[in-house]
């Protein structure tokens, strides 16, 4: 009994709330619910505003500094109807500030495997997640296509090295980028999924050649606008991008079974911890351009793989020892 109650959502924590945010002259209306944190707020204000939730200050009667704490619950700040909050903000149009500033989170966190699933399990995150595929609309950029896995990748550090400094942006992209989305695209349909805002994925990816490249299309992508903050009880609330949205979106083409992502922070694949692969961050871009071959290795498994039924039973944190021979034997003997 004790286990089922711990699991539930009480009543307070789901109802929705509806905000009245004034900013610029204007006023806006967002819904959140008390479970939300002050980021998931942000990001709701974000949708009406365009203000990136990192350029926002909220205002608001008696509740302090306590809304600059983005993992705050909202459950946890007095919060009524009735009152008006202040959002100070500026809209963003240079994307070069958007790259500079934007977060470079390098103390991530290996979550153990009974925690993952603990995490993905609690009904509180998956409560948000099913608000997330209400509220969010994948816009397709190229029809899905039957009888394709998919592949979905992060761009910072996966993809470009986004800290180093260069003339041109070419000479930040991981190597053998390319030809690697190139083969990938023969069994994989391919999404982007940034934690960035979606003028810094579109502006870097038509900036490294992606979004017009003859040998490949990109189905579509994803900002983090996308992503749900979770709670964890060792690593407290973080955000993380949950494959569950584009299942639900597209479930005639993508499900657990044919899914895999390539992100450099494991937290971002804890509601989805079985579809996930770690991929080694591409730092130091002027220093390891010549010698970083991850891309070339990672197309080697992904062809390894695709004719796979079930990817999700693979432990994708050892990809470099798969034998793809010994694992069909084994699987199937």
């Amino acid at each position: 009994m004790a286990s089922e109650s711990s699991s539930a959502v009480s009543p307070m924590t789901v109802e929705e709330l509806t905000l009245a945010v004034k900013w610029s002259g204007k006023e806006h209306t967002v819904r959140v619910c008390g479970d939300d944190t002050v980021g998931e707020l942000k990001r709701r204000i974000c949708e009406v505003t365009n203000v990136l939730p990192k350029r926002q200050k909220l205002l608001y009667p008696k509740v302090g500094a306590k809304l600059a704490d983005d993992s705050l619950l909202l459950s946890q700040i007095p919060l009524k109807s009735s009152f008006k909050m202040t959002m100070i903000g500026t809209v963003e149009d240079d994307i070069i500030v958007d790259q500079v500033e934007s977060p470079d989170i390098i103390d991530d966190f290996e979550i153990e495997q009974d925690e993952a699933v603990d995490i993905k399990d609690k009904e509180i995150n998956k409560e948000k997640l099913r608000r997330r595929i209400a509220q969010h609309k994948i816009v397709l950029r190229n029809p899905c296509r039957e009888g394709k896995k998919l592949l979905v990748l992060d761009i910072d550090y996966t993809l470009f090295d986004h800290r180093s400094t260069a003339e041109n942006p070419l000479e930040l992209m991981r190597p053998y980028l390319h030809e690697f989305l190139s083969t990938a695209y023969a069994a994989y349909d391919i999404m982007i999924w940034s934690a960035t805002s979606m003028k810094w994925v579109e502006v870097k990816m038509k900036q490294l050649g992606v979004l017009d490249n003859p040998n490949y299309k990109i189905t579509a992508m994803l900002d983090h606008m996308a992503m749900i903050t979770v709670q964890s009880d060792h690593y407290g609330v973080f955000d993380c991008k949950p494959l569950g949205l584009i299942w639900a979106h597209f479930p005639e083409f993508y499900s657990p079974k044919n899914t895999i992502m390539f992100d450099d922070l494991r937290r971002n694949f804890v509601m989805n911890p079985q579809n996930g692969l770690p991929i080694k961050p591409f730092r130091k871009a002027h220093a390891n351009r010549s010698s970083d071959d991850e891309l070339m290795k990672l197309t080697q498994y992904l062809f390894a793989i695709s004719d796979l039924d079930d990817l999700s039973v693979l432990d994708h944190k050892k990809w470099e020892s798969f034998d793809g021979v010994s694992f069909k034997k084994h699987r199937y003997s």
